[in-house]
C-alpha cells in the first residue's frame, strides 16, 4: 500500500454548501455573528466564505451535491495512488495541468468530501471566537451504521471516542483540525454543524432579533437541543457543553 503523511484529506477548509441565493444565506450568518472572509477567484460561480473563526461556511451558487466537506492539500494530484490505495473511490478528479486541482469521493455514509489543492478564501485576522449560536464544536453527519463510519473516517486519521447518548445518541470523532461526529438519521437526515452553547435556554430570545426559528430537535426533552435552519437549508444544532 502505498503511504502518504495522515491526515490524508489535508487540512479542513470549509462546510461548502449550494446556495440558490447568496444574499439571503449572507445575511443570516452575518446576524448570528459570522464574518465575511475574502475570497479568491479560483471558482467562476459567485461565492461567499463566513467564519466566526472556528469554522468557514462557504456559500456557493451553483448546481450539485451539497453540502460537502472540502478539506485542502498541497500536491493533492500527487496524493491520488495514495487515497485510492486507502479504498477511495473518487467520482472527481480534476489534476489537468489547466485545472484547478480537485478530487471528490462519497464516504460510506454517503457524505461528499472534497479536497482542492489550495484555498479559496482568506482566514483573515479574526481570532477563534463565538457567534449568537456559541462555540461551534463538531459537523455531525447521520449514519446509519455508527461502526462502518467509524472505520472510514479512522483510515483518513480520525480517533473515535466513546460513544455518548446525552443530549442525543452521537460517536464523536477527533483530529486535528475538525472534529466529527455521528448521529441517527431518525434524529436528523441532514448533517449539522453543532455548537456548544453554555446559555442554551436564552437561545429563544438571543437569536431572535437574527431571524433565526429555533425549535426543539426531533424527539428530544426541552432543553436538550435545539436546532435552526438557514435559508439555504443548513442545519445548525445548539446543545449544552459536553462534560
Amino acid at each position: 500500500m502505498l503511504a502518504a503523511p495522515l491526515p490524508l484529506l489535508g487540512t479542513f477548509h470549509e462546510f461548502s454548501v449550494a446556495a440558490a441565493s447568496l444574499p439571503p444565506s449572507v445575511e443570516f450568518y452575518r446576524r448570528l455573528g459570522f464574518e465575511l472572509a475574502p475570497t479568491s477567484d479560483a471558482v467562476a460561480h459567485p461565492y461567499g466564505a463566513l467564519t466566526d473563526g472556528r469554522l468557514c461556511i462557504g456559500l456557493h451558487a451553483r448546481a450539485g451535491v451539497s453540502p460537502v466537506l472540502t478539506f485542502v492539500r498541497a500536491g493533492v494530484a500527487a496524493s491520488v495512488p495514495a487515497l485510492e490505495a486507502a479504498g477511495l473511490a473518487l467520482t472527481v478528479c480534476r489534476t489537468g495541468a489547466e485545472d484547478f486541482h480537485e478530487i471528490g469521493f462519497r464516504a460510506e455514509c454517503g457524505q461528499p468530501v472534497a479536497v482542492l489543492e489550495a484555498r479559496t478564501y482568506s482566514p483573515g485576522v479574526r481570532l477563534p471566537g463565538t457567534s449568537l449560536c456559541g462555540e461551534f464544536a463538531e459537523v455531525s453527519l447521520p449514519a446509519a451504521d455508527f461502526g462502518a463510519a467509524q472505520r472510514f473516517w479512522e483510515k483518513l486519521g480520525f480517533v473515535a471516542a466513546d460513544p455518548e447518548q446525552t443530549p442525543y445518541p452521537r460517536l464523536p470523532l477527533t483530529s486535528d483540525f475538525l472534529n466529527l461526529a455521528f448521529h441517527s438519521p431518525q434524529l436528523c437526515p441532514a448533517p449539522m454543524l453543532v455548537f456548544e452553547d453554555a446559555e442554551l435556554g436564552t437561545a429563544p430570545v438571543r437569536l431572535e432579533p437574527a431571524g433565526a426559528s429555533v425549535q426543539a430537535l426531533r424527539g428530544q426533552p426541552a432543553g436538550g437541543a435545539l436546532c435552526l435552519a438557514a435559508p439555504e437549508g443548513t442545519v445548525l444544532l445548539l446543545r449544552p457543553p459536553c462534560g
